[in-house]
């Protein structure tokens, strides 16, 4: 059952001097046919070697994070009979020295806020299994070495959908 994934990585010097470190870090990531800007992370090299209006891998390692996180729930809760209305999740990755003394993403803190809508109720307990559910499938949660904390919002809200 093995599933390969793909995407490709575009970067060209331009004009830019390359000895000295003086040049450009944006470049492309191009997944399905959809180009997105990317760069390295201005917290690492400041701009204008870095675009700040790119996403960068350290940020695209936490959205993929949180992403798999919140399409598992979305799964879970569906299977279970509960109706989402809504997703937010702040979430934050923490880089810093690891136990080899390496930089490293060391920690991805999940936040979701959910809004559950429908006649079913789940309870905090409920939710929490929900969250560790979700987390044992993540396939991106099973990939890494980080610790990955999920911290809902509380209480978590539960409303009827409005029209």
């Amino acid at each position: 059952m093995a599933h390969e994934y793909s995407a490709e990585i575009v970067w060209s010097r331009g004009d830019s001097v390359y000895r000295g470190g003086r040049y450009s870090r944006a470049h492309l990531w191009r997944f399905d046919g959809i180009e997105v800007p990317a760069s390295s992370s201005p917290l690492s090299v400041r701009p204008p070697f870095s675009r700040l209006d790119a996403i960068d891998p350290e940020e695209a390692f936490v959205a993929a994070l949180s992403s798999c996180h919140m399409l598992f729930v979305l799964y879970y809760a569906a299977k279970d009979g509960l109706v989402v209305e809504s997703y937010v999740d702040r979430a934050v990755g923490i880089l810093d020295r690891n136990a080899d003394g390496r930089d490293a993403i060391v920690e991805v803190r999940l936040r979701p806020e959910i809004v559950f809508g429908g006649e079913l109720r789940p309870d905090a307990a409920a939710i929490q299994t929900l969250h560790d559910r979700a987390h044992h499938s993540c396939y991106i949660a099973n990939s890494v070495t980080a610790k990955v904390t999920i911290t809902p919002i509380e209480p978590a809200v539960v409303r009827e959908k409005t029209t």
